[in-house]
C-alpha cells in the first residue's frame, strides 16, 4: 500500500464516514479555544528581541516541558500517527519509536550544550560555532524550508478536523474552495494572527494552555472510545492488544504496510530529525541555564509519552470500528488517506459519544496542530529576522525593525503554507516526515558535530550543508512532491523522501569531518567556546559561551 502517492487537485479530502455538519457545541468550544489564543498572544505580545525570540529566557522546566510536549505533539502526533498506524500497521510504529527515541538523543547529548552555547536560534548556533554567515545563510533557509514543509502537515490536519466541527462553508466561497480549503485557511489566519502578535513569549504561554486542551481531550477520547466500543475498561494502552488477532493482517503483520528497510530508514531519519528540529532546539534556549534545559527535555519526554502510548490503542479501536460501521479498511476501495488522517476524531464519533464530547476530542487536534505551527513560524520567522536581516542584510538593524521583520516573515511563511496546503501531496505524517528527512541530513550533523568536534571548521560545515541540502532535494523530487516527478523506481526504494536520512546524514558526517580534515583548524577561540559547551562550570543566565570565552581571554564581550 502506498500511502505517500500525491492528491490530485480535484480532490476535495472528504473523509469517508465523517459527519461534516455545523455543530453548536463543538464549535462554541473550539472558536472559544481559538479567541483564548488570540487573546494571549495580545497579553504577551512583545517589543523587543529577547521576549519575541527566546521569552526572555525566563520558562521555567514544567512550564518548558509542557510547551515541548504541544510545540512536539502537532497534528503528525495527535492525528497522523493513529492514521498511520490504522492504514499502514506495524510500519506505522517507527514514528513512535523514532519520534521518541530522538529525545533520548537530544537529552544525552545537546540539550545542555546548546544552552550553554547560548544565542537566540539554531541558525546563530551554526553562523558563531563555524563562523560564517553564508552557513548561518543555509541553516536559516533550510530552517525556513523546515518549517514551511512542517507546517503543510499542520494546516492539513486543521481543515480535515475543522469540517466536523463547523461543516462545509464551501457555497460561502461561491464554490472557488472546498469545505476542506475553507476550513484550512480559517484556523491559519487565527493562527498567523495571534502568532504575529506574541512572539516567543505568548507562544509559550499558549503552548502550556495547548498541551492542557489536546492531552486531555486525546485521553479523554480514548478512554470513552474503548468503553463505548467494548474494547477496554480503565487501561486501554494496554488492553487493545485484545484486538489485534480480529483486525486484518495489514494491521498486526509485522511489514505488510510497508518494507523492513523502509521501516529501518523511517526510523532513522524520525530519530536524528528530531535532534536537528529548530523549533525543537529553541526551546532550550528559553530557558535559565543547562539544568533547567535538561529537566524541561526529561518532562517533555513524559508529556510525549503520554499521546505516544495511547496513539497504537485508538489506531486499533478506529480500525475495528470502521471495518464495524463503514466498509473494508484496506484494499482497493479501503479507507482513504484523509479518513486515516481523522481518525482519531471518526472513531470517537463511530463509537456513538456524544458530539459535544467529540467536539472536544477534534478541538484537541485543532489545539495540537496550531502549537506545532506556532514553533515552526517562530523558529522560521527568527530565522529570517535576526539570521539573515540582523546578522546579514543590516547590522545596524534596532530590536524595533528585528521585531517587524519577523512579523512579516509570520506573514509571509502562513501565505506560503496556505497556497500550498490547498492542495497537499500527502497524509498528514508523511508531509511532516519529509521536513525530519531535511532537518536529519543538513542540520543535526552540523549541531552534533559542532557540539563534540572541536575540529570541525566553516569549508566542513558548508560542505556537508550543502551536499546535504541536495541528497535531500533528490527524493523529494524523484516522489513528485515538488514537481511532476521523475519516478525512479530503485531511487524510491533504497532512498525514499520519507527516509532518506538514512543514506544522507553518514554521507554528510563524512564530507564534513574529511573536508575539516584536509583544511586549515578553527581559530583557538572557536575551539575554546565548544570547551566551555561541556564545562563542569554553571554558566550565568544572560551569557554565551563566546561571552565567558571572551571574558577568559582578556576581551570584552561582543554585543549580541
Amino acid at each position: 500500500m502506498d500511502l505517500y502517492v500525491p492528491l490530485q487537485a480535484s480532490e476535495e479530502l472528504l473523509p469517508e464516514g465523517l459527519d461534516i455538519s455545523f455543530k453548536l457545541v463543538p464549535a462554541i468550544i473550539v472558536v472559544g479555544m481559538m479567541l483564548t489564543f488570540l487573546a494571549a498572544g495580545f497579553l504577551y505580545k512583545v517589543a523587543d528581541t529577547d521576549d519575541m525570540w527566546v521569552a526572555g529566557r525566563s520558562i521555567g522546566n514544567l512550564e518548558n516541558g509542557m510547551a515541548i510536549g504541544a510545540n512536539w505533539m502537532s497534528a503528525a502526533s495527535y492525528l497522523g500517527m493513529a492514521a498511520l498506524i490504522a492504514l499502514s500497521g506495524v510500519y506505522g510504529l517507527a514514528f513512535v519509536v523514532g519520534w521518541t527515541t530522538g529525545y533520548f538523543v537530544l537529552l544525552i547529548f545537546m540539550a545542555a550544550q546548546m544552552r550553554r552555547f547560548g544565542k537566540y536560534t539554531a541558525p546563530d548556533f551554526v553562523g558563531d560555532r563555524f563562523n560564517s554567515d553564508a552557513a548561518r545563510a543555509i541553516a536559516a533557509i533550510t530552517t525556513f524550508l523546515i518549517g514551511f514543509v512542517y507546517a503543510l502537515g499542520q494546516a492539513r490536519g486543521m481543515g480535515l478536523v475543522g469540517m466536523y466541527i463547523l461543516g462545509d462553508w464551501s457555497a460561502a466561497t461561491g464554490g472557488a474552495l472546498s469545505a476542506y480549503q475553507v476550513m484550512m485557511v480559517v484556523f491559519m489566519i487565527v493562527t498567523i494572527a495571534y502568532l504575529t502578535l506574541s512572539g516567543m513569549l505568548g507562544a509559550t504561554k499558549n503552548m502550556v494552555l495547548q498541551y492542557v486542551i489536546l492531552i486531555g481531550a486525546f485521553l479523554l477520547g480514548l478512554l470513552a472510545t474503548g468503553w463505548a466500543g467494548g474494547y477496554s475498561t480503565i487501561l486501554p494502552q494496554l488492553e487493545y492488544g485484545q484486538l489485534i488477532t480480529q483486525l486484518d493482517s495489514e494491521f498486526s503483520d509485522p511489514f505488510a504496510g510497508g518494507s523492513y528497510y523502509l521501516w529501518i530508514a523511517t526510523c532513522f531519519s524520525l530519530v536524528f530529525g528530531t535532534c536537528g528540529l529548530p523549533h525543537v532546539l529553541v526551546r532550550f534556549y528559553t530557558v535559565q541555564n543547562e539544568r533547567v534545559a535538561r529537566w524541561s527535555c526529561t518532562w517533555g519526554l513524559f508529556f510525549i509519552a503520554l499521546l505516544y502510548l495511547s496513539a497504537p490503542a485508538f489506531a486499533a479501536f478506529g480500525t475495528a470500528l470502521y471495518g464495524e460501521e463503514i466498509g473494508a479498511v484496506y484494499g482497493e476501495n479501503g479507507m482513504t488517506g484523509a479518513a486515516g488522517d481523522v481518525i482519531v476524531v471518526l472513531a470517537s464519533q463511530l463509537a456513538g459519544l456524544p458530539t459535544w464530547f467529540v467536539g472536544i476530542v477534534a478541538a484537541g487536534g485543532i489545539a495540537a496542530a496550531v502549537a506545532t505551527t506556532a514553533g515552526l513560524f517562530i523558529a522560521a520567522s527568527s530565522a529570517i529576522s535576526h539570521d539573515i536581516y540582523a546578522n546579514i542584510i543590516n547590522e545596524d538593524a534596532t530590536q524595533h525593525q528585528q521585531v517587524l521583520v519577523g512579523r512579516l516573515s509570520i506573514i509571509a511563511i502562513g501565505v506560503l503554507t496556505i497556497i500550498f496546503a490547498l492542495n497537499p501531496s500527502a497524509p498528514v505524517a508523511a508531509l511532516v516526515s519529509f521536513a525530519f528527512s531535511l532537518a536529519a541530513i543538513v542540520l543535526f550533523p552540523m549541531f552534533f558535530l559542532g557540539l563534540w568536534w572541536e575540529n570541525t571548521n566553516r569549508p566542513g560545515a558548508l560542505a556537508g550543508m550543502t551536499s546535504g541540502l541536495i541528497i535531500w532535494l533528490i527524493p523529494m523530487f524523484n516522489e513528485g512532491h515538488f514537481g511532476p516527478g521523475f519516478g525512479v523506481e530503485w531511487l524510491a526504494t533504497w532512498m525514499p523522501a520519507i527516509g532518506s536520512g538514512l543514506i544522507g546524514v553518514p554521507i554528510v558526517f563524512a564530507i564534513t569531518i574529511v573536508v575539516s580534515l584536509v583544511t586549515d583548524e578553527p581559530p583557538l577561540e572557536t575551539k575554546q567556546m565548544v570547551r566551555q559547551c561541556h564545562s563542569p562550570e554553571p554558566m550565568p543566565r544572560d551569557k554565551t559561551a563566546a561571552d565567558v570565552v571572551a571574558e577568559k581571554n582578556g576581551r570584552a564581550p561582543a554585543d549580541d
